[in-house]
């Protein structure tokens, strides 16, 4: 089952619509903060506050996406003066006295709550680059390389945050490499950074060496230091949606590279691991977490859907599909796309839910919270649109 032309035409057309008549206009103009800068993204299906505290990464993703519509998409000025907003409320209130971010502060950014791992920072990277690109601010692009730099440190020695867990049982995740990886890919396309195409290579070799598990066709989220398999049950936990994420972040650099059959091989093997493992036969949909040797998951929430994974299987089988023709792909790409536009998406009020039951019924109606807003759907919108509208042009 493969794509005609005109059905990616359709493709196209149908993602730039939702994000720029649906999506975007969901959340903006009236989630930026005029009063205290920064964005009001807790927000309940019609719209409505929920809660007027910030989540500071998704304040640096609301910054981001503006600032990349803007160089991306068209130079409207409400995109540039609202994720300047965003900037500036980052700036001001959301790094502590030791130089580390916060990860929830209240209305006014006085702070809340930190955590022990650095995420704030990466999306702060992106924003600050993808802001100093389009307004050639450059404080906000030393901000960016300057952060960068601390991430790449926090990540070389994790003994320079609070450790979570003592020495009995050490592990290393997929998530540091995958975030670290992707923070280089959208600082070298905005700005540059000269540490970037290496870095990138770096994270790539390690989670292709500990994580990528082909003897056993999966992609584990947590293994020992070694890459070994952590016979426990959070060792064990695998995030289907994670790690296919992290798939198309590889394609995304492969393209990046002429075409890295390596890297298009890595990321497609990834993709078709978790699957495998993720892909709910019964009722559709990327189920939450699964048991790397199928045994019951500890998280009571394992085989709900949640709206990101969805995202990043849209986007990661469109394209996979359009790299290598295999009409594999493009039938995954309509199973994921169908189910999540069918389930997902609000029809009376634009956006997405964030949660389902496995059957699909959602599960409670808020379309913003602490983990929640405007990034994975835009950014899984923008990059549909914008790889289908490459391809279609390549193919005149």
């Amino acid at each position: 089952m493969s794509y005609t032309l005109n059905e990616l035409v359709n493709l196209r057309d149908f993602y730039k619509k939702q994000l720029l008549e649906d999506t975007l206009p969901f959340w903006f103009p009236r989630s930026i903060d005029k009063e205290h800068g920064g964005y009001l993204l807790m927000r309940d299906a019609d719209g409505s506050l929920i809660d007027d505290d910030k989540a500071v990464w998704i304040q640096g993703r609301a910054a981001w996406l503006l600032a990349t519509m803007y160089n991306t998409v068209s130079p409207e000025k409400e995109w540039l003066d609202g994720s300047a907003s965003g900037i500036r409320f980052l700036r001001e209130h959301c790094f502590d006295t030791d130089g580390r971010m916060f990860f929830h502060v209240a209305r006014d950014g006085k702070p809340i709550r930190k955590r022990r791992y650095f995420f704030s920072e990466t999306f702060a990277v992106i924003a600050s680059a993808a802001y100093a690109k389009a307004t050639g601010d450059g404080e906000a692009a030393a901000m960016a390389r300057k952060l960068f730099g601390k991430c790449m440190e926090y990540a070389a020695r994790p003994d320079l945050l609070p450790a979570k867990f003592t020495g009995t049982r050490p592990a290393k995740g997929i998530g540091v490499p995958m975030i670290l990886m992707n923070t280089a890919q959208e600082l070298r396309n905005t700005v540059g950074d000269e540490r970037c195409d290496d870095y990138i290579m770096h994270c790539i070799h390690e989670i292709e060496k500990y994580f990528v598990k082909d003897d056993i066709r999966c992609v584990m989220e947590t293994v020992a230091p070694d890459g070994g398999i952590i016979d426990h049950i959070d060792g064990r936990t695998l995030n289907p949606g994670h790690a296919i994420e992290g798939a198309w972040f590889i394609l995304q650099e492969a393209l990046h590279r002429g075409n890295d059959p390596h890297l298009t091989n890595l990321g497609c093997r990834m993709l078709d691991y978790m699957w495998e493992r993720g892909w709910d036969a019964e009722h559709g949909g990327i189920l939450y977490f699964r048991d790397v040797y199928g045994k019951p998951v500890q998280e009571y929430w394992q085989d709900m859907k949640f709206w990101w994974p969805h995202n990043e299987t849209i986007i990661a089988t469109l394209m996979a599909y359009l790299m290598t023709g295999n009409e594999k792909y493009a039938r995954w790409h309509r199973m994921v796309h169908d189910y999540a536009y069918s389930r997902f998406h609000d029809q009376q009020n634009g956006e997405w839910f964030g949660y389902l039951h496995r059957n699909g019924a959602v599960a409670q109606t808020a379309k913003g919270n602490l983990f929640k807003g405007p990034f994975h759907l835009p950014r899984q919108e923008l990059r549909c649109w914008q790889m289908l509208d490459q391809y279609l042009e390549n193919r005149k």
